[in-house]
């Protein structure tokens, strides 16, 4: 297992929190796999700053299927 530590915009953090949004759209430049963590770190990127608000969410499903080229849906929980 893997902690990946990554960016999150505000617009996609608070949907994350709340349990909407249940996939994060990647490049996948870090080999990201089944069971791995996201640590997402909310990122403002406007003022350059992070807000210090974070999430950690698995990785429970991964594939490529229709999307842009090096680029991955992961199902999250």
């Amino acid at each position: 297992m893997v902690i990946h530590q990554l960016k999150i915009f505000p617009e996609y953090f608070k949907p994350v929190a709340e349990g909407n949004k249940t996939f994060e759209i990647r490049k996948n430049d870090r080999d990201y796999k089944v069971g791995d963590v996201l640590l997402l770190q909310e990122y403002i990127p406007s003022e350059d700053k992070f807000t210090g608000r974070v999430l950690d969410r698995k990785i429970t499903y991964i594939t490529d299927y229709a999307q842009q080229e090096g680029y991955v849906v992961m199902g999250i929980k």
